[in-house]
């Protein structure tokens, strides 16, 4: 399976990304989908998750209200659309594949990663 994600730039701090996520697996419309990322000297943490139908979302607290995870299955994308970037936001982003078409939080629940793409944001 081959996820790969792009969107990932430098930025100023306010400004806007939008990571796209595309996957060559013909089940990604029963999976559900999910974003993480990981920044300089700490763990890989959960962003957003979306479910199979595009129905269900779940976020981080950190990124309520600013990120919108959605999906467009005919095109086997999932999209992280980031609106008033901060600085704490800079990360390599992830997206990842899941096991099952519900959302989740966990990593462990996600079968299939992409490689990062980095996002900066500069204050």
């Amino acid at each position: 399976v081959q996820l790969q994600a792009s969107g990932g730039g430098l930025v100023q701090a306010g400004d806007s990304l939008r990571l796209s996520c595309t996957s060559s697996r013909r089940t990604f419309t029963n999976n559900g989908m999910g974003w993480f990322r990981r920044a300089p000297g700490r763990e890989r943490e959960f962003v957003a998750s979306i479910d199979w139908k595009g129905m269900s979302t779940v976020y981080t607290d950190s990124v309520k209200g600013r990120f919108t995870i959605s999906r467009d299955n005919a095109k086997n994308t999932v999209y992280l659309q980031m609106n008033g970037l901060k600085p704490e936001d800079t990360a390599e982003y992830y997206c990842a594949q899941g096991r099952y078409s519900t959302t989740s939080r966990r990593s462990d629940t996600y079968a299939y990663w992409g490689r990062g793409t980095q996002v900066t944001v500069s204050s």
